[in-house]
Order: structure tokens, then C-alpha cells, then sequence
């Protein structure tokens, strides 16, 4: 019968060897834990490190509840064409004047009030009395103008860029009507003083939506709300700028900007697009080495 090799064979088990015999770590015994405690860090501190990882864990449960850590991403670390320059930052500067309207409307909201009577001297209370009320409203009054301006360049350059192409036709569309929204949205505003530059201003500009053709005259009635203007035109008006024009806005730009991210962004035209490479046609080759025939019995080309 052939030998087993050792190697095969597995080592026999041992015991784990007792304290102090042979086996067991040596050296001098660690000095007394007494004497020498470790440090360990007090109650506060650790209520100071609870406090300091408190927003992370906030966020880090939030995310795994909503997830949207990868929409996040998506719409940050988005790859865009070469050529991009500062033409392409319109639409954000427009949607960073619509939050700074919603914010300052938020606060001016709290002090104006709506009434034929009283919508002045609100106004009036505000630029006086309030705690930077003449700035909170000079925001808003001029940041509206500078709304407007930036939307209309941010139309402009789409429509220059040829953004509106396939496959971006929806998202010009909602372009589109988020652009009338915010004329919408100036015009109602308007008329919230109710000073005289603002009345007739308002009389002015509702006679015009009643030159339109088929629906302009019913338009026309329904923001007058009545046969003159008056104390329900600027309820109703109120109610449009407040409610009905920011809730449409809010959900066309969502889908204004899940469109950008999801399509992406347009080179512009002046960019070179470099040409598809094609492949070469291929050389014939030698029939065959140092002017040998073809292996597979076919004649060599004359």
C-alpha cells in the first residue's frame, strides 16, 4: 500500500494552552486600570457629537424615505454640450427672480390688504411703518420688471439656439405658457396699489384683452367681474396674483426642469459638430507572398 504524503494528511488538534503556561502571550502584565482609567468623553460632549450628526441623520432619513438623492444627482452632475457659455444661466436667473416674488409676496401678503379702501394705505403702512417693508417691496416691485426681462431673453436664446427642435417640442410649448403666466402674473400685480397710475393702467389694459377675437370680450368681463372696475375686480385680482398664477407656475416649472434634465441641453449653433468617421476602404492585398499563387486555387486579378 503507498505512503500518504504529510501534506495530505491535516496536523492533529490541539488544546489552547491554560494562562501563564506555554502558549499564552508573555510580557509584563498591563498596569492597573485604577490608576490610569482611559479617557473616556462626558455626557455634554457626547450630546454635543448627537447634536452635530443630527442634521445628517435628519437628511440621511429623509432620502431613504423619499429618495431623492438620485434626482438630485441627475439634475447637478449632468453632462452638458461643449460651447455651453453664460447664455444658457437665463433660466435659472428666471427662476431665481420667481422665488425671490414668491418669498417677498409672502411677506407682503401679511400686511396688504385687499379693499378698495384700505389697499393704499396697506401699502403705505408698508413702506413706512414696517420693518424693512420699502425694501421687502422695492424687491418685489422691481423684481418683477427684471422677471419679465429674463424670461423673455431666456425665450429668446431657445428660440435663436434652436432649442425648440425635436425632441424639446413639449418643453417649448410649457416655455410658452409659463411665459404668458408671468405676463399674467405682472398684470394682475398691477393693479394691487390701487393708486390712479394703477387703475386706469388696469382699465387700459382690460379694454385691450376685450379687442380679442371670440374670447376676448368674455375675458374681459371675467377679470372686471362686473360691468366697471371696481372693489371685486381687485379681489379678483388678488386671487389670481396670489393663488391661481403661482400654483401654475410651480408645477410647469417642475416640469419645465424635469424635461431639461431628462433631454438635456442644445449645443450652440455656431459649434462645430465633427463628422461621423467612416471606415477606409480596405487595399487589396498581393495574392500572395514574394508572387505566389492563392492557396485556394483562384486566379490573381490581371
Amino acid at each position: 500500500m503507498p505512503k500518504i504524503p504529510d501534506s495530505i494528511v491535516p496536523a492533529p488538534l490541539r488544546k489552547p494552552a491554560k494562562p501563564g503556561q506555554s502558549g499564552a502571550p508573555t510580557g509584563p502584565a498591563p498596569t492597573d486600570l485604577k490608576d490610569s482609567p482611559p479617557e473616556r468623553p462626558s455626557h455634554v460632549e457626547r450630546l454635543g457629537d448627537q447634536a452635530k450628526d443630527a442634521p445628517a441623520d435628519v437628511l440621511a432619513w429623509v432620502d431613504q424615505r423619499m429618495g431623492g438623492s438620485g434626482f438630485l444627482t441627475g439634475m447637478l452632475y449632468r453632462k452638458v454640450p461643449k460651447g455651453t457659455n453664460w447664455f444658457y444661466t437665463l433660466g435659472s436667473a428666471t427662476l431665481f427672480a420667481f422665488i425671490v416674488q414668491a418669498v417677498t409676496g409672502v411677506f407682503l401678503a401679511m400686511f396688504y390688504t385687499p379693499s378698495t379702501t384700505q389697499a393704499y394705505a396697506s401699502i403705505s403702512h408698508i413702506n413706512n411703518d414696517v420693518f424693512l417693508g420699502q425694501l421687502v417691496h422695492g424687491m418685489h416691485k422691481w423684481g418683477a420688471s427684471v422677471m419679465v426681462i429674463l424670461i423673455f431673453l431666456h425665450m429668446g436664446r431657445t428660440f435663436f439656439f434652436g432649442a425648440y427642435k425635436y425632441p424639446r417640442e413639449l418643453n417649448w410649448v410649457i416655455g410658452v405658457v409659463l411665459l404668458i403666466l408671468t405676463m399674467t402674473m405682472a398684470f394682475t400685480g398691477y393693479l394691487l396699489p390701487f393708486d390712479q397710475r394703477s387703475f386706469w393702467a388696469s382699465v387700459v389694459g382690460i379694454n385691450i384683452n376685450g379687442t380679442g377675437p371670440i374670447v376676448g370680450p368674455y375675458l374681459s368681463d371675467f377679470l372686471r367681474a362686473g360691468p366697471e372696475l371696481g372693489a371685486t375686480t381687485l379681489s379678483r385680482f388678488y386671487a389670481i396674483h396670489m393663488l391661481l398664477v403661482p400654483g401654475a407656475l410651480i408645477a410647469l416649472i417642475g416640469a419645465h426642469m424635469y424635461l431639461v434634465v431628462k433631454l438635456g441641453t442644445t449645443a450652440p449653433p455656431w459649434t462645430k459638430v465633427g463628422k461621423p468617421k467612416f471606415a477606409e476602404p480596405v487595399a487589396q492585398l498581393d495574392a500572395g507572398a514574394n508572387g505566389s499563387a492563392p492557396t485556394n486555387g483562384a486566379s490573381p486579378s490581371a
